[in-house]
C-alpha cells in the first residue's frame, strides 16, 4: 500500500444511532431510565431544579451542611428514580417502582431531618438521640444503595468492610482484636453516626463538597457547551483543520477527541461519541479495528487529563492541597504535551509501518467553520481567564457558563432557546449523578481513616514494604491505584488511593502536590489498564474489535504516559514537569522528558528515521528510561544514546534499504 495513495470521503454520519451510542455508554457507565409523559417532565423538573441551586450556591453564601445536604438530596431522588434496581425485563426503562418511590421519600426523611432543628443537630454530635441514630443508619443504607446502582456493588462492598472495620476493636461495637499494625480501640454506633451523618468529616465531608460546587458546576457548563453544538463543531474543525497526510486520519481523531473532552467530562463518552463518526475514516485509511479501537481510547481518556477542564478527581486534588484550581491545571499542562506528544509520534510511526494512506474528509472548509462557529474554542480558555483576574474555580466556571449562553446566540442554530436550556441544565444534574454517590461513599472511607488512624498505618506497611526506597514506593502505589481501578470509578480510586498511598510519598521526600498528582494521573490510566480498560471496550463495541486486542493497542498509545508520574516524583528535579521550581529547571526537565518520551516511543514502536533493528530498538528504549531519571548525569547519557542512534540512522540512510511496508 502506497503512503501516496488517497481515499476521499463524504463529510462522516455516525455508524451508529444516538440511540445505540447511549446503549454503549449505559452499558460501561450504566444504564438509566427513560421516562416520558409527566412522569418524564417532573423528573426532568428535579434535574434543573438540582442544577439551579448549584448555581444560586454559586452566587449565595449558603452553610455548607445546607450546600452538600440539598445536593445529596437531589441526587439521591435522581438516582433512585432513573438508576432501577435491576435492569432486567424491559419494563424497568419506563416505568418506576414502587420500591423506587419509597426511597426518594426516604432520602427525602433522612437528609430533611438533619434542616428539622438544624442547629441543635449540629451541636448533638457527640451524644446522638436515638433518632440521630435511627436517621443516621437510613442515610448510609440509603447511599450504599444508591452506589450500587449508580457505580456498581464494588464500591458498596467496600464502604461496608470501611464501616466493619470502625466497629471492631475493644471498645467498639464489635469487641474483638485485629492483628497489628491493623488494630484500633474500636468505636460504637454513637461515634459512628456522629461522625458520619452529623458532622463535616463523614458524610457530608471534602468529596461531597467538591461534588456539590466544583464538579456540578463544570457538568452544567459542558452540558451548555454540548447544547449550543460546540460538540459538533469541535469534530467538524478537527476534520478540516488535519489531515493531508497519511497520518491526517489518526492526529484528526486525537485532536477532536482532546476537544470534545471538556463538554463530555467522560473518557468512555468520548470515545463512543467520537468513534460512531470517525471510526468509518480510521477504517478506510488503513487501520484494523483494534488499532483505531485503540486510537479512540487514547484520545478519549487524554481528553479528561487535559485543561482546561480536567476529571472531577483533579477538583479533590485542589481541596486536598488547599491551592486553587488554577495551579492544578498549571500543573497539567507539560504532562498533557508529553501524551499527546507521545500519541501523535506513534501514529507517525503507524503511518510509516502500516501504510497507512490519506483519507480526504470533504467538509466545510476551515475559514468558514471558523467565521460561523469560531466562537466555541472560547471555551478552551474562558475558565482559566477568569481565574487569572482572580475569580475562584467555582466562579469561572459560573461566568464561564454565562459566557457560553450568550456566545450561543451568535448563530440561530447554536442558540440555547429555552427547551435546549432546560435540556442542558438537566444533562449537567444527570451526568454528576454518579459522582455523587461516590463523593458521598467516599466520605464514609475517608471519616473511618480518619477516626481509626488507618491512613498512617497503611503509610507505614507502604514505606516498610518499599525498604523506604521511593521507586518502589512509587511502583507500590502505582499497583494499589491500579487495583482499585479495576472495580472503582477514576474518582473514588484516586481518593482513596490518596489517603493510603500519599502520606508515605510524602514521608519519602515527594512534595505533596506531585505525590497527588502521580495518584491522579494512575487512576485515569485505570481506565485503559489490562484487564479491565473500559474505554478500550467501549471502543471495541463501535468498531466491532477484538476488546482485549483493542486493550493492549490503547495501551500502546498511552503507554508513555504510564512513565511521566514517575518523570516528577524520582527526584527533586523532576518538579520541573509541574511547573515548580526555577525556570532553568522547567526547560531543562521539559525539555529532556520530550527526548525521553521520544526515544521510548520509537524504540518501542520499531522507527526513527527508518525501521530500527533489534539493537537500535535496545538502545533507544534504554535512553527513554534513563532519561525518565530527572538528573544531570543520567540525562547526558540518555540524550548521548539517542544522539547514537539518530546519527547512525542519517548517515547510514543510503547504504540501507527501507523496509517495504503495507
Amino acid at each position: 500500500m502506497s503512503l501516496q495513495e488517497q481515499s476521499v470521503m463524504q463529510e462522516p454520519a455516525p455508524i451508529v444511532s444516538p440511540e445505540q451510542a447511549e446503549e454503549i455508554i449505559e452499558k460501561f457507565e450504566g444504564a438509566t431510565r427513560a421516562l416520558k409523559g409527566k412522569v418524564g417532565w417532573g423528573v426532568s423538573g428535579i434535574a434543573v431544579l438540582m442544577s439551579l441551586f448549584a448555581l444560586y450556591g454559586a452566587l449565595a453564601t449558603l452553610p455548607a451542611q445546607v450546600v452538600r445536604g440539598g445536593h445529596l438530596l437531589l441526587g439521591l431522588i435522581l438516582i433512585f428514580v432513573l438508576y432501577p434496581a435491576r435492569s432486567t425485563g424491559s419494563s424497568w426503562r419506563t416505568r418506576i417502582g414502587w420500591s423506587d418511590i419509597l426511597l426518594a421519600l426516604l432520602s427525602i426523611l433522612a437528609v430533611g431531618y438533619m434542616f428539622a432543628d438544624f442547629d441543635k443537630f449540629l451541636y448533638r454530635s457527640a451524644v446522638p438521640f436515638p433518632q440521630d441514630l435511627v436517621f443516621g443508619i437510613l442515610l448510609i443504607a440509603l447511599i450504599l444503595e444508591a452506589v450500587r446502582r449508580s457505580v456498581g456493588w464494588h464500591l458498596a462492598a467496600l464502604v461496608v468492610i470501611f464501616l466493619i472495620y470502625g466497629f471492631i476493636g475493644y471498645k467498639g461495637l464489635i469487641v474483638a482484636e485485629l492483628p497489628a499494625p491493623f488494630g484500633h480501640r474500636g468505636y460504637d454506633l454513637d461515634r459512628i453516626i456522629g461522625h458520619m451523618y452529623m458532622g463535616l468529616e463523614g458524610i457530608f465531608g471534602l468529596p461531597l463538597d467538591v461534588s456539590s460546587t466544583f464538579i456540578i458546576l463544570f457538568t452544567i457548563y459542558g452540558a451548555l457547551l454540548d447544547a449550543s453544538g460546540a460538540g459538533k463543531f469541535f469534530v467538524d474543525f478537527s476534520f478540516a483543520a488535519l489531515g493531508r497526510k497519511p497520518t491526517g486520519a489518526g492526529r484528526t481523531v486525537t485532536l477532536a477527541s482532546f476537544l470534545l473532552g471538556g463538554p463530555s467530562g467522560s473518557g468512555v463518552a468520548t470515545t463512543v461519541t467520537l468513534g460512531s463518526i470517525a471510526y468509518p475514516m480510521l477504517k478506510k485509511a488503513g487501520y484494523d479495528k483494534e488499532s483505531a479501537g485503540g486510537i479512540l481510547s487514547a484520545g478519549g481518556i487524554g481528553a479528561v487529563l487535559s485543561p482546561p477542564v480536567l476529571g472531577a478527581a483533579s477538583f479533590i486534588i485542589a481541596e486536598f492541597l488547599k491551592i486553587s484550581y488554577l495551579q492544578v491545571i498549571a500543573m497539567s499542562l507539560v504532562p498533557t504535551l508529553l501524551y499527546y506528544a507521545a500519541i501523535f509520534l506513534m501514529i507517525e510511526l503507524d503511518a510509516h509501518k502500516f501504510g497507512i494512506k490519506e483519507v480526504k474528509i470533504e467538509t466545510p472548509p476551515l475559514r468558514t467553520l471558523l467565521f460561523k462557529y469560531g466562537y466555541h474554542l472560547t471555551s478552551l480558555f474562558t475558565i482559566v481567564i477568569f481565574m487569572l483576574y482572580g475569580f475562584t474555580a467555582i466562579m469561572a466556571v459560573f461566568w464561564a457558563s454565562v459566557v457560553a449562553f450568550l456566545l450561543s446566540f451568535f448563530r440561530r442554530e447554536t442558540a440555547l432557546t429555552p427547551a435546549r436550556l432546560w435540556r442542558a441544565l438537566e444533562l449537567g444534574a444527570r451526568q454528576v449523578l454518579s459522582v455523587v454517590a461516590t463523593c458521598a461513599a467516599a466520605g464514609i472511607i475517608i471519616g473511618i481513616f480518619t477516626l481509626t488512624g488507618l491512613g498512617l498505618k497503611l503509610s507505614g506497611i507502604i514505606i516498610d514494604a518499599a525498604g523506604a526506597n521511593l521507586f518502589l514506593a512509587l511502583v507500590y502505589t502505582a499497583i494499589a491505584v491500579w487495583l482499585l481501578g479495576l472495580a472503582l470509578p477514576i474518582t473514588a480510586s484516586y481518593i482513596i488511593a490518596a489517603v493510603m498511598t500519599a502520606p508515605a510519598l510524602i514521608k519519602l521526600g515527594v512534595p505533596d502536590y506531585a505525590a497527588h498528582m502521580f495518584i491522579f494521573y494512575y487512576a485515569l490510566l485505570s481506565e485503559v489498564s489490562p484487564p479491565v480498560g473500559l474505554s478500550p471496550f467501549a471502543a471495541a463495541a463501535i468498531t466491532g474489535g477484538n476488546p482485549y486486542k483493542t486493550m493492549m493497542m490503547a495501551w500502546k498509545y498511552t503507554l508513555p504516559a504510564f512513565v511521566v508520574p514517575f518523570m516528577f516524583t524520582l527526584a527533586p528535579e523532576g518538579v520541573g514537569l509541574l511547573l515548580q521550581g526555577g525556570v532553568p529547571n522547567i526547560l531543562f526537565a521539559t525539555i529532556t522528558a520530550l527526548v525521553g518520551i521520544t526515544a521510548l516511543t520509537m524504540g518501542v514502536g520499531g522507527w526513527l528515521l527508518r525501521r530500527t533493528n533489534w539493537l537500535e530498538r535496545i538502545v533507544l528504549v534504554v535512553a527513554g528510561l534513563i532519561l525518565i531519571y530527572p538528573s544531570a548525569g543520567l540525562d547526558v547519557a540518555g540524550l548521548a544514546l539517542f544522539a547514537l542512534v539518530l546519527a547512525y540512522q542519517w548517515f547510514t540512510r543510503g547504504q540501507v534499504k527501507p523496509a517495504a511496508v503495507g
